[in-house]
């Protein structure tokens, strides 16, 4: 079987971003973002072998990875899975619900 490769929408991308500049403005300091890139990584290799280890979320075809206080919600296409959103669980669902379509 190929190698699944992980694709980040545009909209992930600003998300995670946007919570790194927030840390590393309010901290002072990289030492959280780098935790959290970390993190990222690690759970990235983890969706390459386990693509279906997100829990579903209803009525879609997105799936969602816990970690901490953030999330990577994302659905598979064949080989590639897409992640939709990094999501801050504290942020309102409905905004989550709105950036996906649902």
């Amino acid at each position: 079987m190929d190698e699944i490769k992980i694709f980040w929408t545009k909209i992930a991308q600003k998300q995670r971003d946007a919570i790194f500049e927030y840390y590393n403005n309010r901290n002072k300091s990289f030492i959280y973002s780098k935790k959290l890139k970390s993190e990222i990584k690690e759970y990235s290799n983890i969706l390459k072998q386990q693509p279906e280890i997100g829990k579903k979320i209803t009525n879609s075809d997105f799936r969602n990875i816990f970690f901490g206080n953030y999330s990577l919600i994302y659905k598979r296409k064949l080989n590639i899975i897409y992640i939709a959103a990094f999501w801050d669980n504290r942020q309102n669902p409905e905004k989550l619900f709105e950036i996906l379509g649902l």
